[in-house]
């Protein structure tokens, strides 16, 4: 069930049958339709939880997870104290970059999801392209 851009406002701006969770959702499709990874290009999705954030590199033609990385890998929990502050996501996004770079994946396509670009989702795709990937 895809929506276009004005129903989803009307829809949100309605609020009396839509929750917070399924307008989530149908943002999140809606992006997912404008936003495909390739082999060449593989798509770059991310996940943010209130305690942790998650980063998968996908190539949807194949529809197979490349890479995955997240703060409770153990090579970053060393590093940080806490997984939900910026320094923590950068701090991920240079290791994804690593992981991605060990198999020759230097541009993604970014899937920010439903979420706004800044704060921690900022902190990530910028520490990735420290890390060396092009977006």
């Amino acid at each position: 069930m895809k929506f276009s851009k004005q129903a989803l406002i009307k829809l949100k701006n309605k609020n009396k049958k839509l929750k917070p969770s399924k307008y989530k959702k149908l943002k999140r499709d809606g992006i997912r339709g404008r936003i495909k990874g390739t082999s060449q290009r593989p798509r770059l999705s991310v996940y943010r939880s209130n305690e942790n954030i998650y980063a998968q590199i996908i190539d949807d033609t194949t529809s197979r997870t490349l890479v995955s990385c997240s703060t409770l890998d153990r090579t970053i929990k060393i590093e940080i104290t806490n997984g939900r502050t910026c320094e923590a996501s950068r701090i991920m996004g240079e290791k994804l970059a690593e992981l991605s770079l060990r198999q020759n994946i230097t541009k993604i396509v970014f899937d920010k999801g439903p979420y706004l670009y800044h704060g921690r989702i900022k902190a990530l795709a910028d520490g990735a392209r420290a890390g060396g990937l092009q977006f």
